[in-house]
This record gives C-alpha cells, sequence and structure tokens, in this order.
C-alpha cells in the first residue's frame, strides 16, 4: 500500500498534542503548534488488498510500533447465481438444504413428508431420512447434517436447521452462516442452497430471502487473517442459489447483498485493528479512502486539531489532550450525482481508536481495556455505510458520516476528572469521570451533524457497560424521542436483521446529571446509565432534528469468535435507501 505522505504545516516543536490547555479553554492562549498530514491514501481492509500494497506508515508518534502491519491478503471473490432446476440433478461439492422442525415431520413409515425431501430421500434409498432420525437430527436452529452419499449430482447433502419457521432476515442470514461453516469443513468450492418448503413464499420474499442468505454466506465464509502467520485460506468460489426465482430484479438483489457485505467486511476490520495500527489518522485516510473510490458522490472533509478549536470543540478535544496521536475530525458528504435531493441524514459514529479510560483509567475483572481497540465500532459502522452507499449511489438523498476520531489516554497534557469542558454549543460540562469520554466526543459531532442542516441524525456509539447488562451481547439499545424515526430504523433492522431494542429516556434522570459549577455533568453513577449517557447526547441536538442514538456496545463484538461483528452497517444502509426516491 502506498505510504502516508507527512507534511509539517507549522513548525515542528513536538511530535505530540498540543497541552490540554490548549484544547480546554479557548481565550488568551496562544495557537499550539499543529501537524497537518497530507495523504497518499493507502487502502485497507478487503477492498484495498484489490489495490495491492501495505500499510507503511499512520502517524508520526507511532509509525513503527510493534513493527506490525496488516498482511496483503486477497479475499476470495464468491460468485452467486439463481437456478431453476430439480435439486437432485445439481452438481457440486455440497447441496445444502434449509429445513423447519415441521420440514422434518415424517409419515408412519418413518418417511419424509415434505415433498423436496422425499424426492432427495428417494434417490439416496432412504438413507437421507434413516440418517436424521439416528442423528436426531430435528430442524432445531443450530443443527447440521452433512452427509457424503452417492445417489445425487452433488458429492455431499447437507440438513441445516431453521427452528420452527424461517420468515426473517436474521433466521436466513443465519443460514447462510451455517452453509459457510459446513464448506470450510468440507473444503467446498461449489455449493447449492435450496428450501424444503417454497411453496407459499411470496416473490417479494423469495428476493430477500436469496439476499440474506447470500449475505450470511459471504460474512460466513470470511475470516480476518491479516494479523496471523499461519493459516488456511477459504476455497468457496461458487453458490447456487435453487428454487428461488430466476432474472434481473434478483441478479439486482444479489448484487445489493455482496456490495453492502463488503462494507460489513471493511467495518470489521477496521474493528479488528489494534490501536498500534488503526490511530486517528489511519481512521481519517481510510475516509479519505472512501471519499476518492467514490468522488463522484462523495466528498471528504478531515478537520485537524486546529481547525476544530476555531470550531469551539472543547469536548472533543478535552478527551484528546492526552494522546501523542492527533484527533481528526472525518467529515464524508455523500450527494447523489443527478437529480434533487429530498432528504438530508446524518450518521454519527463514536471513533475512540482507544480508550484508557483516562486518569478514571480501567481497572479490574470485566473492565475489557485489552479489546477498547473495539471503542471505534460506531466509526466503523458509519463509515462501512459510507462505503455501501458510494457503490449503491441511492438518488433523491444526501448523507453526512460523521466521526471525531481521537484516543483517550493518560498523560500530564490530559483531562483531569474535575476539570469543566465547554462544547461547540456553549454548553459545560464538569467531568467527574474520564471514562465517560465518548458522550464528550459525540457532543461536539452531533453540533456539528445540526450545523450541516440534517433533518434527522442517528448516532451510534460503544457508549455503555450499562447498556450490555440490560440487553446482552446481541441487542443494541435504541433511545429516541420520535416515534417516526423509531418506525423508520426497526424497519430498517428488520430488513437487515439487525436486532435493536428501545429504551426510554426518562426525562427525571437528569436530575443526577446536573452539576453544581457548570451546565452538567457527564456520568450519572451506575443506575439507568444507558438511559442518563442519551440524555446527555441529547443536550447536543437541535430540538428541531429527528435524532436517535443507538447503544451498541453489547454487539460490536463477538466474544464467542473473539471477532468484530460490522454491528450496525447493514441497518444504516437500508435506513438510508428508505429516503431514496
Amino acid at each position: 500500500m502506498a505510504a502516508i505522505v507527512v507534511s509539517l504545516a507549522t513548525s515542528l516543536t513536538a511530535a505530540v498534542a498540543p497541552s490540554s490547555s490548549s484544547f480546554l479553554f479557548f481565550t488568551k492562549l496562544k495557537s499550539a503548534p499543529c501537524l497537518r498530514f497530507t495523504f497518499s491514501v493507502s487502502p485497507f481492509g478487503s477492498y484495498g488488498r484489490r489495490g495491492g500494497g501495505k500499510l507503511m506508515a499512520h502517524s508520526l508518534a507511532r509509525a513503527t510500533l510493534g513493527l506490525t502491519q496488516p498482511a496483503n491478503i486477497d479475499v476470495p471473490k464468491i460468485s452467486f447465481s439463481a437456478k431453476e432446476i430439480d435439486v437432485a440433478e445439481w452438481k457440486g461439492d455440497i447441496l445444502a438444504v434449509g429445513v423447519t422442525e415441521k420440514d422434518m415431520a415424517k409419515d408412519d413409515s418413518k418417511k419424509f413428508e415434505n415433498a423436496l425431501l422425499k424426492n432427495l430421500d428417494a434417490k439416496l434409498d432412504g438413507h437421507l431420512s434413516e440418517a436424521s432420525s439416528e442423528e436426531d437430527f430435528t430442524g432445531k436452529p443450530g443443527q447440521s447434517l452433512v452427509l457424503r452419499l452417492p445417489g445425487l449430482g452433488s458429492k455431499r447433502i447437507g440438513l441445516i436447521g431453521l427452528g420452527q419457521s424461517a420468515t426473517n432476515t436474521y433466521t436466513f442470514r443465519n443460514f447462510g452462516e451455517a452453509i459457510a461453516a459446513a464448506a470450510k469443513t468440507a473444503q467446498a468450492s461449489k455449493i447449492g442452497i435450496a428450501l424444503a418448503s417454497t411453496g407459499s413464499v411470496s416473490n417479494e420474499s423469495k428476493l430477500n430471502t436469496a439476499s440474506a442468505i447470500a449475505s450470511g454466506t459471504v460474512l460466513g465464509t470470511y475470516e480476518d487473517n491479516r494479523y496471523k502467520s499461519d493459516f488456511r485460506k477459504p476455497v468457496l468460489e461458487s453458490v447456487d442459489i435453487l428454487g428461488l426465482g430466476t432474472g434481473p430484479e434478483l441478479e439486482k438483489k444479489l448484487k445489493y447483498a455482496e456490495d453492502v457485505s463488503s462494507a460489513v467486511i471493511f467495518g470489521k476490520e477496521l474493528v479488528n485493528s489494534p490501536a498500534n495500527v488503526l490511530t486517528p489518522a489511519v481512521l481519517a485516510e481510510e475516509a479519505s479512502k472512501i471519499a476518492s473510490t467514490y468522488s463522484d458522490v462523495l466528498s471528504a472533509n478531515i478537520l485537524t486539531a486546529e481547525q476544530c478549536k476555531e470550531l469551539k470543540m472543547g469536548s472533543y478535544l478535552g478527551v484528546a489532550a492526552a494522546s501523542a496521536n492527533p484527533p481528526h475530525f472525518i467529515h464524508l458528504c455523500y450527494k447523489p450525482s443527478s437529480g434533487p435531493v429530498k432528504a438530508k441524514l446524518a450518521l454519527v459514529g463514536k471513533g475512540l481508536t482507544f480508550d484508557s479510560g483516562g486518569y478514571n483509567i480501567k481497572t479490574g475483572p470485566g473492565c475489557s481495556i485489552e479489546l477498547m481497540k473495539f471503542d471505534m465500532g460506531g466509526s466503523a459502522a458509519v463509515l462501512g455505510a459510507a462505503k455501501a452507499i458510494g457503490k449503491v449511489k441511492p438518488p433523491g438523498v444526501e448523507v453526512h458520516f460523521i466521526v471525531a476520531a481521537c484516543e483517550n489516554m493518560i498523560s500530564g497534557t490530559g483531562m483531569r476528572p474535575g476539570d469543566i469542558i465547554t462544547a461547540s454549543n456553549g454548553k459545560t460540562i464538569e467531568v467527574n469521570n474520564t471514562d465517560a469520554e465518548g458522550r464528550l466526543t459525540l457532543a461536539d459531532a452531533l453540533v456539528y451533524a445540526c450545523n450541516q442542516g440534517a433533518e434527522k441524525i442517528i448516532d451510534l456509539a460503544t457508549l455503555t457497560g450499562a447498556c450490555v447488562v440490560a440487553l446482552g451481547p446481541s441487542i443494541a439499545g435504541v433511545f429516541t424521542p420520535s416515534d417516526e424515526l423509531a418506525n423508520e430504523v426497526f424497519a430498517a433492522a428488520e430488513a437487515s436483521g439487525e436486532k435493536l431494542w428501545r429504551m426510554p429516556l426518562e426525562e427525571s434522570y437528569w436530575e443526577s446529571m446536573k452539576s453544581g459549577v457548570a451546565d452538567m455533568v457527564n456520568t450519572g453513577g451506575r443506575q439507568g446509565g444507558a438511559i442518563t449517557a442519551a440524555l446527555f447526547l441529547k443536550q447536543f441536538v437541535d430540538e428541531k432534528v429527528q435524532w436517535m442514538h443507538i447503544d451498541m456496545a453489547g454487539p460490536v463484538w463477538n466474544e464467542k469468535k473473539r471477532t468484530a461483528t460490522g454491528f450496525g452497517i447493514q441497518t444504516l444502509v437500508e435506513w438510508v435507501q428508505q429516503h431514496s426516491s
């Protein structure tokens, strides 16, 4: 990959951030020296690999920390096609059939009642029904049975459990991921996918089902091996989707699934990358790369610390003050190449590339400081959505993608508990906990989003452990005073297969956020912590703007697989699509 070119726009006196005083106050102080970075934008993540090269340097202060750079690995390309043929005649490595518990019903002679399974079983001399009984395979979710039996065009047949019913995107995406897992185990390069029951499914549902299966298969096949010295490459090359129709509409839907899945992989790779590789400068570089790749519809504006100071972003800059890696405020703007704009939207993502907790340092069991590279999961969702939107190019909608990227570190220049900082809308904040830093960066980012003329704003953040306690690791909490916006986003989430749950914005809880010496404190304590965090953010949004906060601290990371999920990207893209004319 092409190296970052670093140019000094002002005289360089130290390769460190300006002093905390120059960040926290804006009067009677001399401007601090500022590093300006000009990027010969280097690729990163899945799309970058096709461009070749490696990321050579990412910031002046940490260009060689650990000598670690992501390997240049080619992402496998999977070819999808839709066919209407007898599944028993399909030729390939694995014929994977999705079955519900109802599909697995058998008659008195222990033979399948489902027509498709009965046909396959007849060609296999009854071995399929016999094996499913012996293995106690009943079609429950998570169950799979892969057999090598003669009699079909395929080398193997697999039954994948879908549960009691299969009617939503989440189920079919998991089906695709299960197929990918089976293909990895068998080292299959060509698979066919069918559902045991499709007779009562509408044409529109078939399109969405095929799209969800394709998305799940792509995401299930992908493994982030950039930081491994030894790994097995996936061999899956082609997927035939059988019995869900054919034609240009389905092909378009499959292409859409491919584009969005590519963006999800990009988001995963951003979150997976360690803080010694993915600094605020590199995150800004990746944003610039997206804009340059889709320059017909996307533009980038990366603000330096000095420019943020001019905009009076004291809340954001207070968090950034302790780090040797300078902050970078990212603003991408999508505008369709032609036609009128009927809706102006903004997506704001928390961009803490590492969160130590500051002087309220994260300590003790469960603090997860070693995972705080994922504290920029909100920004990964926003930039992943920008990548997908750049590809899909929806008409009639303008979208602003905003990230206040920085690190929350500890040094003599850092923000202290008890400090008072001033946000760009003039409101003052007494910092009673430096580990409640994400909301401080989002405060100035939300003010900035409102100033862009956005009519609707969604912010996404790994904001509180309280939300994880409330909803667990798979569900994001949603906070909004707007029922209209809630209905829109929940419809988008259902279409994308991501799990959200609406939480209350209990205004009476704001009492705990009041300060005796400033307008507010930045945390109200343990009780209702996710709610008070959302109420804090609400103070920085114009009342005329429809706003939603999504706390994604739980679903940003898959603890079992020890990897990022790319959560939020698919929902955001679907929501933008809703507003497209």
